[in-house]
């Protein structure tokens, strides 16, 4: 199997490049702040504090997290129901980045991601996927943009889904969250020794899909 692990900063690009480059490749795309993210909704709608480890731990349990690949892209089951649609909001990214900072909840879902890249050619993507979940990847990548860029990206992919959006707002909760992520003692976000960095910045999704697409490309025919 082939594996190529993409991590970078929230809102950076990585769920939209990846996943247009699994769809050229073939490969099994694999969203893993989704899945921080449906444990993020479990832990919201039962009134536990996301930071609290204490508190978190003895739940796990009672989480039933699944992943299904469909025509229509990944979708999230939380305890058998849909919550695809559910996960993306502010809220819910904040207490994902909360949650993530757990050793507990990562471990809880470190066999899983592991287990699809055993089975498939994949892109992950994540936060410590070259340097924790998959160190063995044949690709990593480190993709980024400026916090001002993700900021207004983001912006316009909550109002085109018919969400308000401020971009000041959102501006702070990515700074917060690239802190959050960069600074947690359990696998902080940061660029893999070996992993290729592509910044987004200045160039638009098909750029960045080409420039993935080609390196693929160069290491699988390595």
């Amino acid at each position: 199997m082939f594996s190529v692990a993409i991590d970078g900063p929230a809102g950076a690009g990585k769920s939209s490049v990846a996943k247009a480059a699994a769809q050229e490749l073939g490969f099994v795309y694999v969203d893993t702040g989704a899945l921080y993210r449906t444990v993020a909704l479990y832990l919201l709608r039962h009134g536990i504090n996301p930071k609290d480890s204490e508190a978190v731990e003895p739940v796990l349990s009672e989480i039933q997290v699944d992943l299904e690949h469909t025509s229509e892209g990944q979708k999230m089951f939380l305890c058998g129901e849909d919550v695809t649609g559910l996960i993306r909001t502010p809220e819910v990214s904040m207490a994902a980045s909360d949650c993530s900072a757990l050793p507990v909840v990562r471990a809880f879902l470190l066999d899983l991601q592991r287990d699809l890249a055993r089975r498939n050619n994949v892109l992950m993507d994540g936060r410590d996927i070259g340097s924790v979940v998959l160190p063995n990847a044949e690709l990593k990548i480190f993709l980024t943009a400026s916090p001002e860029e993700r900021a207004k990206r983001r912006m316009l992919q909550l109002q085109e889904a018919g969400n308000p959006a401020d971009f000041e707002t959102i501006l702070k909760d990515i700074q917060q969250r690239d802190y959050q992520d960069s600074h947690r003692a359990a696998a902080p976000l940061k660029q893999a020794e070996d992993a290729v960095l592509l910044d987004t910045t200045e160039i638009d999704l098909q750029q960045s899909v080409k420039v993935l697409l080609e390196l693929v490309k160069e290491r699988r025919g390595a």
